[in-house]
C-alpha cells in the first residue's frame, strides 16, 4: 500500500531534510543499501507526496534526477509529538491539586473532542459510534461497535496511546470523556485492557 508510511522509509526524509537534494546514488552511499532499495523507497514516498523529483541535463546523456523533500514530508519527518505529548502528560499528572488536574484532564478532553467533532455524525448513539470507530480508523486504531442488550458497544481493540496507557492509566479517564463528548452521552468504561480484559469497552452509562 502506496499510503501507509513505513518507519524505515523515515531516514529518506531525514537526509533530503538536512540536503537541499539528493541523487538515488548520493541517497544509497549515506544510508549503504542498494541503488534498487533506494529507488523502491522514494517511489513510495513520491506516491505519498512527501518527495518529489526534478530532473536536470547535462549534454546528450540521460538526466540526472534529483529528490527534494515536499513541505508535506517536512512536516513528517519533523514530527515529535508523541515525545510533547507525553511531556505534557508527565507534567499533568504531577499535579498535586487533584481538582486542577481533574480540570486539566477535562479541558484536554473537550480540546480533543473539538478537533474531531465535525466527523462524528449520526441520528443515534450507534450511527454516532461507527463515524467515530471510522475516524479512527483512519488513525490506524481498530474499533468495532457492537450490540449488547440491545445498547451499542464501542470497543478499541488497540489503545490509541499505549506509551501514556503504560505509564498512567488516567489516560484512559481522558479516553472516556472525549468519546463521551464526541457521542454526546456519558459513556462507561465497562471492560480495559490494562486489567487484562481482551479489548477496552465503552457504553453508555
Amino acid at each position: 500500500m502506496t499510503d501507509a508510511f513505513i518507519p524505515s522509509d523515515s531516514i529518506i526524509l531525514d537526509l533530503l531534510r538536512k540536503n537541499d537534494a539528493m541523487t538515488v546514488a548520493e541517497l544509497a552511499e549515506s544510508i549503504e543499501v542498494t541503488s534498487t532499495a533506494v529507488r523502491q523507497r522514494l517511489n513510495r514516498l513520491m506516491a505519498q507526496e512527501l518527495v518529489e523529483r526534478s530532473a536536470t541535463r547535462h549534454g546528450r546523456g540521460r538526466p540526472l534526477h534529483h529528490y527534494h523533500i515536499t513541505d508535506k514530508g517536512r512536516r513528517k519527518a519533523g514530527s515529535n509529538f508523541a515525545d510533547l505529548a507525553l511531556a505534557m502528560w508527565q507534567e499533568i499528572s504531577q499535579l498535586e491539586d487533584l481538582e486542577i488536574r481533574r480540570m486539566m484532564l477535562q479541558r484536554l478532553a473537550k480540546r480533543l473532542a473539538d478537533m474531531y467533532s465535525d466527523k462524528i455524525r449520526g441520528n443515534n448513539l450507534q450511527e454516532r459510534m461507527r463515524a467515530l470507530s471510522d475516524l479512527f480508523a483512519e488513525r490506524r486504531v481498530p474499533m468495532d461497535v457492537q450490540d449488547e442488550n440491545s445498547l451499542p458497544v464501542l470497543t478499541a481493540t488497540a489503545c490509541p496511546y499505549p506509551d501514556l496507557a503504560e505509564r498512567d492509566r488516567s489516560i484512559c479517564s481522558v479516553e472516556k470523556m472525549l468519546y463521551s463528548e464526541l457521542l454526546g452521552t456519558d459513556l462507561q468504561l465497562s471492560s480495559c485492557r490494562l486489567d487484562g480484559a481482551e479489548c477496552c469497552s465503552f457504553q453508555s452509562g
